[in-house]
């Protein structure tokens, strides 16, 4: 039997190992590499999202916890920007000297090739229950949670969170990173846009007319809060991926109001029911396009039955900005992993690279690259990265180069496109694909009749394949002549 190349790439060269369960044990293991600071006193009004604003645009800056927030429970914190500087490598569990696209490359081998599930372990109790606050004590504007952009709406507290829910019909658990508004003491209200597993399951509740139960899980370890917030197929929890990327299961428990479990270890938990037909207004928030995106408009509240959280609890907090920033980078990593995996496992040949760029927040520009085999091959990757599962909502263009492009280094990336590409026949366009409300480019004339679609750009910047080796050289010395070079006149640049 022939020995498929494919299977040799696909093995993990660097093996995963995941220091931390919870958040807690995160920051330790950041404060370990010198990049935790503390900032105590600075108020949940403004001060706390202008300071979020500088930090989270510099990959180089810390994870910054805010502590002794004025007018909130004694003891609660704010972390933000976790994923940054070297904690990026120990966050997905690879050493500290991985460049982006190897690390990158790493997660894909590691975790995405197989999707490893491990179920989780259900138990009776956890550090979540140390405070378990009910009926009238319910109060949500307790927590230290920021004003993140000058122009919002209110308070969110569901940035770097996410939404547990349950499909009525089929019974499977999602886990959803979905923006959640503080409307008072008692009740929340969280968009979702159309598509998603979250909306799905809150439409189905919505036919039957029956309540929908919903815990949300407000300071999860940060691996936890990347797995809820990636493409993760229709169907699967993502608690067993969570688990198959740990290498054991994750430990839950099930809220005791609604029965939906949730992580034994988690900061804060606010467990309701969305009622049909309850809405308030809902926004505007500064979303990640970098716009105010899908400003106010009735969305469903969640009735607040009972909070749960540990002592000296943590919001975990990561609000878009103008891109590129934390959420830029995270989703960088992780979509351009599962984006190629989703290529692959379309059945496209020598996908060699693949990278979502933080400038289009990793959904609005993917770069592609192959080792064209045939004519059409590098249509047939494009046009598959723009549809496949983690490329498909909100997308704008994709660029497909060849493997002598690094797709990760925006410069090389445009380069082929202003030289390699032809706009009479190297562009095709797709229409009336998966879009959302938050797309700043969509006409509101077609938002207001709920028309949510956009186009999509598939770019060749190959070299034209029928004539690939004809194409003139390069003006660069071979790789074995660069990697010389920096050997020995790397010192000219320091």
């Amino acid at each position: 039997m022939s020995k498929d190349p494919q299977s040799d790439a696909n093995k993990p060269q660097v093996v995963a190992d995941l220091a931390y369960t919870d958040l807690r044990e995160w920051i330790e293991e950041a404060r370990k590499l010198g990049e935790v600071r503390e900032v105590k006193g600075l108020n949940w009004q403004e001060e706390i999202g202008m300071a979020s604003e500088v930090i989270l645009h510099d990959e180089s800056a810390p994870a910054v916890l805010f502590e002794d927030v004025p007018g909130t429970l004694p003891g609660s914190r704010v972390l933000v920007n976790f994923f940054g500087g070297l904690r990026q490598r120990m966050t997905l569990g690879f050493p500290t000297h991985l460049n982006k696209l190897e690390l990158s490359e790493a997660f894909r081998t590691n975790y995405m090739v197989d999707l490893k599930r491990i179920e989780p372990r259900y138990v009776n109790d956890g550090p979540i229950f140390e405070n378990i606050i009910t009926g009238d004590a319910i109060d949500v504007t307790l927590f230290p949670t920021p004003k993140w952009h000058e122009e919002d709406g209110g308070r969110y507290i569901g940035t770097g969170s996410f939404n547990v829910t349950r499909d009525p019909d089929e019974g499977w658990i999602n886990c959803g990173t979905y923006r959640v508004m503080i409307h008072d003491e008692k009740s929340v209200g969280f968009y979702i846009s159309p598509g998603k597993h979250g909306r799905i399951h809150r439409d189905k509740y919505e036919a039957r007319g029956e309540p929908m139960p919903v815990a949300i899980v407000v300071g999860c370890d940060p691996m936890s809060f990347l797995m809820s917030s990636s493409e993760i197929p229709y169907g699967v929890s993502e608690y067993e991926v969570m688990g198959g990327i740990r290498g054991k299961p994750v430990d839950l428990v099930k809220a005791p109001i609604t029965g939906l479990p949730v992580p034994a270890d988690a900061e804060i938990v606010i467990e309701g029911f969305v009622q049909p037909g309850n809405v308030k207004p809902e926004g505007p928030f500064g979303e990640w396009f970098g716009y105010y995106g899908s400003d106010v408009r009735d969305e469903p509240v969640m009735d607040i039955k009972a909070i749960y959280h540990r002592n000296n609890p943590i919001i975990l907090g990561c609000a878009p900005q103008r891109p590129p920033d934390e959420i830029a980078r995270y989703r960088a990593l992780t979509r351009s992993a599962i984006v190629r995996e989703n290529i692959v496992k379309a059945g496209v040949p020598d996908v060699t690279a693949a990278w979502a760029h933080e400038i289009g927040t990793a959904r609005l520009l993917l770069a592609v690259a192959i080792k064209q085999r045939y004519g059409g091959h590098a249509k047939q990757a494009g046009h598959v990265a723009a549809m496949c599962h983690s490329g498909a909502y909100a997308g704008r263009y994709v660029i497909v180069v060849d493997d002598d492009i690094d797709v990760s280094n925006l410069d090389e990336v445009i380069w082929a496109m202003l030289t390699r590409s032809d706009p009479a026949t190297s562009i095709d366009i797709i229409t009336n694909a998966w879009s959302t409300p938050l797309d700043p480019r969509i006409e509101p004339e077609r938002k207001a009749k709920g028309d949510f679609t956009n186009s999509r750009a598939i770019i060749d910047c190959c070299k034209p394949f029928w004539w690939k080796d004809k194409y003139p050289k390069v003006n660069q010395p071979s790789p074995e002549v660069r990697k010389l070079a920096r050997e020995r006149f790397g010192y000219l640049l320091k």
